[in-house]
Formats: structure tokens, C-alpha cells, sequence
């Protein structure tokens, strides 16, 4: 294992911190996988998973079964860390700006990427062209010149990221089954990973609308597609995901153990680590459209009861929850309109009229423009 630590910029006198990776196997041996946790600083069970896999990963170096390469960041966020106020911890916007930490992440244009690499591609071998654009994004990273701690960290994370095969970004949602965001593209690789997993929900877009640090990366490489044209072959796009490990309060050891064992035998599937995986589980639930996701809208301001647990499966009509308001006596209650898993709620259990309150995957795509929430 290497640990490699990359200093931010300083924003403000007397305050230094750094992004810390931990890295495994060799370099260009076999598929390079970079696994990241708690961009969303206070998502803490994504931390405590990749904390384990961490032990993992130095337990199969050491029996010489790496062959491939994977790069971990634990700690995605040192800057979310530190963000506390009146006991409140606030990891998910940077204090400064406002800025979400996974939203509108700058990735190099795919017009500016296709002119720097077009006298250097094969119209014969994929595999080199994609190590072609993927070295360019890498330079093109490094030529850029962060002005403050945020955009440090951006840069940080997108160079540690930005030649790998598989992109794995680690989170957790408010109250949450476990469940996980792809891109068509990239869901029949990934398929293996949400059965290991347990994923209780698969939603798949191409692009979401808020530019996250998992999507940027099989854009981009769409993008690129798209301009070469099919006459110059390019090989399989980025895989990339974003797995939601369950709620903000699901710490503990036996999640976090299973979790990382089953990103482990994902990789045994994918030939970065030697070994022989178990049998695939069966899928929970069959994916579907996070334009088919519905947003359930408390309707009136009031105390939140929840009739429903989460990771049921629902039946259009069924109750979510109730809204009661201790004034008037009224109780108001708000049904699903789609047959899906009520995969993630508010943890709030008092809230004001117009508060998203949950989602509840569908099959059906309903939704356009911006899919993801701030």
C-alpha cells in the first residue's frame, strides 16, 4: 500500500489541510478502480465502509491477489469535516460559496479534449484511444490552477479519478435503504456490484442535471463519442456509480463489513483482485428510471408520522405518512402514485408546506430537466 497526500490550498492563514489516498496494486497491471467516501462530509456510513475495505484491500495485497489497481479516499471532504455550527454538522455545502460539494463539478470540454487528442488516435484499436483520452484529461487537469481550498479539493479528487476504468462514489441519504444512482451505460457492468450490495433500488440516468462527481466522468466520455463519431473507436465508457449506504444514522460495524465485502467481490467479478467470488445474489428490485422517481410533497406544514418504513414496496394508493397539525386536529395524509421502494425519506419529523419529504422509485419516467436535489 502507497499513501499519497496531496496539500489543498490554504484559504485562510494559519489553516492547512490535505486529501489523503490510500493506493493498491500496480499501476497499468490491470483496471484502475477509485473508490471515494463522504463527499458529503456528513454522510458518515460511506466513511466507515470504506474504512473497512481499507483493511480489506491490505489483507489482499499482502496474499499477492491485486491485479489491478485501486485507489481509495476515505475522507473525501477535510473541508466538510470542520463545518459545525451550533452543534449542527453542515458537510454537504462548503460554508463559503454555498456550493454543494457534489454538484457542477469541472470536468475539461469534450471539444477541447477531442482537438488535443485527434492526431493521436487509432481508427483500429479502442483501448489505446481511450488511454489517450484519459491521459489528455489527466494533463488538461494538472494545467489548472485552483484559486481557494474548495476548488483544490475538486481538482484533488477529479485528478486521483480521472484514468480509471470504474468510479465508485460512496454516500449515504437522510433515512435511506440501501440503494444506488448509474447511467444506462453503466448499469449492465455495475449489475453484479447492487446484487453483492443489496441494493433495495438501481435509478438510472444519463444525466441528471446536477453535474455529480460520478456522472461527469461517463459524460464526458459520451461527449467525446459523439464528436469522434464511429469511425474512430473509443471501447467501453467510464463506469461510474454513486451508492447510497443507507441513512445518515446507519453506523455499525456489520453494515459497513458487508458493504466492503461485497465492493470486494465486485472486483474479484471484475478481475482487479484474483479469487473466486460467490454466487451472484439474486436482484432485488429491476432498475429504473430516476425520471420515473417520485417526489412526495408535504402539502401542509405539521407533525410528520410515517406509515410506511423504508424500503417497502408500494402500491400506488398506499400511505406514506401522515401530517398532523396539533392546532386545527387535522390530519392530512399523502399516498404514493407509483407501485415502487420508498427508498429515502427527511429525517425531520416537523416540516414547512412544499418540503420534499421522500422518494418512491417507478417505473414510468414522468420527470424532466434536474432529477437530483440540491
Amino acid at each position: 500500500m502507497h499513501i499519497q497526500r496531496t496539500p489543498l490550498v490554504t484559504t485562510t492563514l494559519g489553516t492547512t489541510r490535505e486529501l489523503v489516498s490510500f493506493h493498491f496494486g500496480t499501476p497499468g497491471a490491470g483496471e484502475k478502480v477509485y473508490v471515494q467516501a463522504s463527499l458529503h462530509a456528513d454522510e458518515t456510513p460511506a466513511m466507515l465502509t470504506a474504512w473497512r475495505l481499507k483493511q480489506r484491500l491490505v489483507e489482499i495485497e499482502a496474499s499477492a491477489r491485486m491485479r489491478g489497481e485501486v485507489v481509495l479516499v476515505p475522507v473525501a471532504n477535510p473541508i466538510g469535516l470542520s463545518q459545525h455550527l451550533l452543534g449542527q454538522f453542515i458537510g454537504r455545502f462548503e460554508a463559503n460559496s454555498g456550493q454543494n460539494f457534489n454538484r457542477n463539478f469541472p470536468m475539461p470540454a469534450a471539444s477541447a479534449l477531442v482537438e488535443r487528442i485527434r492526431g493521436q488516435l487509432s481508427n483500429e484499436d479502442a483501448a489505446h484511444n481511450a488511454r489517450v483520452l484519459r491521459a489528455a484529461v489527466r494533463d488538461m487537469l494538472a494545467a489548472t490552477t485552483p484559486r481557494n481550498e474548495f476548488e483544490s479539493l475538486r481538482l484533488a479528487l477529479l485528478t486521483q479519478a480521472s484514468d480509471a476504468d470504474i468510479v465508485l462514489d460512496l454516500h449515504c441519504s437522510l433515512e435511506a435503504t440501501m440503494h444506488l444512482y448509474t447511467s444506462p451505460a453503466s448499469w449492465p457492468a455495475l449489475e453484479p456490484l447492487a446484487r453483492y450490495i443489496g441494493a433495495n433500488g438501481v435509478l438510472l440516468a444519463t444525466d441528471s442535471g446536477g453535474q455529480s462527481f460520478d456522472e461527469i466522468h461517463a459524460l464526458l466520455w459520451n461527449e467525446v463519442r459523439a464528436l469522434l463519431g464511429e469511425r474512430v473507436p473509443l471501447g467501453a465508457p467510464n463506469i461510474a456509480a454513486t451508492l447510497e449506504h443507507r441513512g445518515q444514522r446507519d453506523v455499525g460495524y456489520d453494515d459497513a463489513s458487508r458493504d466492503a465485502e461485497a465492493i470486494v467481490e465486485f472486483l474479484i467479478v471484475r478481475g482487479v483482485i484474483d479469487g473466486s467470488a460467490r454466487e451472484l445474489p439474486p436482484l432485488a428490485h429491476a432498475a429504473t428510471p430516476l425520471a420515473g422517481s417520485e417526489q412526495l410533497i408535504a402539502p401542509v406544514s405539521g407533525i410528520v408520522v410515517y406509515r410506511a418504513s423504508v424500503g417497502a414496496f408500494l402500491k400506488a394508493g398506499d400511505a406514506v405518512f401522515d401530517i398532523v397539525d396539533p392546532l386545527t386536529d387535522a390530519v392530512t395524509t399523502v399516498t404514493t402514485k407509483n407501485d415502487g421502494v420508498f427508498y429515502m425519506r427527511r429525517a425531520t419529523r416537523f416540516v414547512y408546506a412544499g418540503a420534499p419529504m421522500g422518494r418512491v422509485t417507478g417505473e414510468r419516467a414522468f420527470r424532466k430537466g434536474v432529477l437530483i436535489g440540491a
